[in-house]
């Protein structure tokens, strides 16, 4: 994950990810807002599972990239079998992809399942947990430019693991709904923004330089009032994107919303329509009746008179 590619692709995976929980939040509140839950996953039309595939794929092509792949000699240990100190952080990315691939496959597994959503949840959660754990404890030297740009990351993994959280206990919240979707999303931008500004030499902060250490380019600053300057730089950056992504969100609620609640409006409308109509004939129906049993009644009437 290293390397501009590995941030820049789970970035926009989890941008996507984001998006589309967000997309169906809003439309399922929007329809249903007295029977709406949120959910730990959403199907895709006419291809189900399509989320939990690209999780789930995405998860293994990481594992693959981190441990066989990236590597020089394509496998992440020493010839006594034992991992180098290098190779460390291959396997810390690792794990935290196989939590996100366990998540997508029991995902499936446990649709049918009567505790399918808190379950699920739980193991999204765990995903989270996992990811914040390791981000936190992290073998590489997050100490610098990079790491504030890290710590940045783990505050927003943490709010994405306490709404999945609070997910199983308030699955009727649209808000905790929100939260956690807009959290994600924001996820992939800053996974996204951390690639091209670590690893692009002329993103690279003044006062600061790329150095090459164990076959991994690392930021280091040249002095304390650059290295203040570059935290600081990062700092800004998270507000404007975070202010950015509150924004797009608000607005995109602001738009779904008025539109399908102008699409359920319409089909209360038409439901209260079918029904005043089919009472409108009943009542018809019966004046008619009633008409008729009159008419019959005058002839019998005539008929006994002559």
């Amino acid at each position: 994950m290293g390397t501009l590619i590995g941030h820049v692709a789970p970035g926009f995976g989890f941008l996507l990810i984001g998006i589309w929980h967000l997309f169906n939040n809003i439309r399922l509140f929007s329809l249903r807002p007295k029977s709406y839950r949120t959910r730990p996953w959403f199907p895709f039309p006419k291809l189900r599972y399509l989320e939990l595939l690209l999780i789930g794929v995405g998860s293994a092509a990481s594992i693959a990239m981190e441990l066989f792949i990236g590597p020089a000699r394509h496998q992440p240990l020493d010839v006594d079998l034992t991992i180098p100190s290098n190779h460390l952080h291959n396997f810390e990315h690792a794990s935290i992809s196989l939590t996100f691939l366990v998540f997508s496959v029991f995902a499936a597994v446990l649709e049918s399942s009567p505790a399918a959503e808190p379950l699920t949840s739980l193991a999204a959660a765990a995903a989270f947990a996992q990811q914040l754990f390791l981000f936190h404890l992290h073998s590489s030297d997050h100490m610098g430019v990079e790491g504030q740009y890290h710590f940045l990351l783990q505050l927003v993994i943490a709010v994405s693991l306490l709404a999945t959280v609070m997910g199983i206990g308030y699955p009727r919240s649209f808000a905790v709904g929100f939260v956690r979707s807009a959290s994600i999303a924001m996820q992939g931008v800053w996974f996204v923004v951390m690639g091209y500004a670590l690893w692009t030499p002329g993103l690279i902060p003044k006062g600061c330089f790329m150095n090459d250490e164990d076959g991994h380019f690392v930021v280091r600053c040249r002095s304390p009032e650059a290295l203040h300057r570059a935290k600081s730089l990062a700092n800004i950056e998270f507000s404007w994107l975070l202010a950015a992504v509150v924004g797009s969100c608000l607005l995109l609620y602001l738009g779904l919303s008025r539109r399908y609640a102008k699409e359920a409006e319409y089909a209360a409308v038409a439901k209260v329509g079918g029904d005043d109509d089919e009472s409108e004939d009943l009542e018809l129906e019966s004046e008619q009746r009633s008409f008729v049993s009159m008419e019959r009644g005058m002839r019998n009437n005539i008929d006994l008179e002559r």
